[in-house]
């Protein structure tokens, strides 16, 4: 047998430099190596829309987290399941309570911990109102805020039919959300008979908002690792999101045929789920993506249309980006950050009750005028009370004991006590008394008054004393001695 002939290897010298498929290829793949994105869906509304968004979405990882066991079964294959709570809930839910789930996730610290650990972009959806997604989210959003990732919350409201309690603890869970988070987005369910027909189905109508979602969401994340001739990176995504707690607007338009950036235009600065628009937005992010037909007034007129919306001062970034395939739409995705709008309206205060302050009687009698607050008021009823007469006595006019019993002895004439018999001079003499007794007197003033009372009564008793021979002696008795007993004698 003829022997094979081997074939000499020959060793190439050992080189640094990347062969130029792998060159080539370098850059895409360390971006996508870079930014990670996990999305997480917290509770069970929070999981049925990551289920839904994971089939549309892709470069990013979805989780799915609950205390129900149950609800993450239904979950699809390809969201990861993420159980807490155990000891709290024993795998049920927390019954509508946010503070069983809040203590469930606290619980769980070290375990949500490592599910956000190394994240670039964690995106945070819950449905509040609820026990799990209102409680556990904004603890969630605290271990990434101290982790240092970029955290973006999109949360749905519920419906007003669901009761003013729910709006409540949503509005709560919204509060403690605020602070812990880059970006924020708010979806009222009651916008969405905007988009759908209220004869719809339920669970088709809620699709919707998922879908609406999912499209947007799909948008944002492909400006991150799709190649363009003006290219977007997540630097310019920290940028944006800079500062805590602001309101994001996030939508994504596409049209073709002859007016299609007049509908562009149109639709990009409204969305049909959002209460708010871009607005005095302080910081945009956009992205235009179009055939070979897109051409450079086409950019200008939509880019033109967004500065003039949003504040002056704002950052604004975007990039442009060519179709693969050969069509004549154009897709805008556009984020704003920052956007001046309240999503709930400020409760009315109450009326505050004036506290007036008492005024100083002055020496001059002045009048006091009327406020006009009384004036406007209804006039209440008082009771008429009977008018005192009082009738002024000057302090040299008081009667003395000695001229009253001069009155005595000389009785005023009839018409004087007809007088005083009115009820009109009773109530003056009730004056004249008090007045009286107000009346102040030196010592010496009442010394003498009683030096003359006691002279005008001795007077009287010398004259009506009686002669002597009419008085009257006391008639000496004989003095008779106590008769004892016989006994007591002895």
């Amino acid at each position: 047998m003829a022997k094979k002939k081997q074939k000499k290897v020959v060793k190439k010298p050992f080189s640094t430099s990347t062969p130029k498929k792998t060159r080539e290829s370098l850059p895409e793949a360390e971006k996508i190596k870079k930014t990670k994105i996990r999305v997480i869906g917290i509770g069970g509304g929070g999981g049925n829309i990551v289920s839904e968004l994971a089939l549309k979405v892709k470069k990013a990882t979805f989780v799915a987290a609950n205390t129900d066991r149950q609800a993450l079964k239904e979950v699809n294959r390809r969201v990861i399941r993420f159980h807490f709570g155990e000891n709290f809930t024993w795998g049920l839910g927390t019954g509508m309570n946010p503070g069983l789930g809040e203590q469930a996730a606290l619980e769980e610290r070290d375990k949500i911990k490592s599910l956000l650990k190394d994240q670039d972009l964690v995106i945070l959806i819950a449905t509040l109102g609820g026990g799990a997604g209102s409680g556990a989210a904004p603890i969630f959003a605290k271990i990434s805020k101290n982790l240092g990732n970029l955290t973006y919350g999109i949360f749905t409201l519920p419906f007003k039919f669901e009761g003013e309690k729910k709006i409540e603890i949503a509005k709560e869970s919204l509060e403690k959300l605020k602070n812990n988070l880059n970006g924020i987005s708010v979806i009222p369910n009651d916008l969405i008979f905007q988009i759908i027909d209220k004869k719809t189905p339920l669970t088709k109508a809620l699709s919707a908002i998922n879908k609406n979602l999912a499209d947007s969401l799909a948008g944002l994340i492909a400006t991150l690792f799709q190649p363009g001739l003006i290219n977007i990176d997540f630097a310019d995504f920290k940028t944006i999101f800079s500062g805590r707690g602001r309101l994001t607007f996030l939508n994504i338009v596409e049209a073709g045929g002859e007016g299609r950036v007049e509908e562009i235009i149109k639709k990009l600065s409204f969305n049909p789920l959002c209460l708010y628009t871009i607005k005095g937005a302080k910081g945009i992010l956009f992205n235009i993506i179009g055939g070979k037909n897109l051409n450079l007034g086409e950019v200008s007129q939509i880019s033109k249309s967004i500065f003039e919306s949003v504040n002056k001062e704002a950052k604004i970034v975007f990039g442009i980006s060519q179709s693969q395939k050969d069509t004549d739409k154009i897709k805008v995705s556009l984020l704003a950050n920052g956007c001046q709008t309240k999503i709930f309206p400020a409760k009315p205060k109450k009326p505050r009750k004036k506290i007036r302050a008492k005024k100083v009687k002055s020496k001059k009698k002045d009048h006091p005028q009327k406020p006009l607050e009384e004036e406007n008021k209804t006039p209440k009823k008082i009771k008429q009370k009977p008018k005192k007469i009082s009738v002024e006595v000057k302090k040299e006019e008081t009667i003395s004991p000695i001229e009253r019993e001069k009155e005595a002895k000389n009785p005023p004439l009839p018409v004087v006590d007809e007088l005083r018999s009115s009820p009109r001079f009773a109530a003056a003499r009730v004056s004249e008394e008090k007045i009286e007794v107000r009346t102040r007197r030196n010592a010496l003033q009442i010394k003498e008054e009683l030096k003359e009372a006691e002279k005008e009564i001795i007077e009287k008793e010398e004259i009506w004393e009686p002669p002597a021979f009419l008085r009257i002696r006391p008639t000496r008795r004989p003095f008779n001695p106590p008769s004892w007993p016989k006994e007591e004698r002895k």
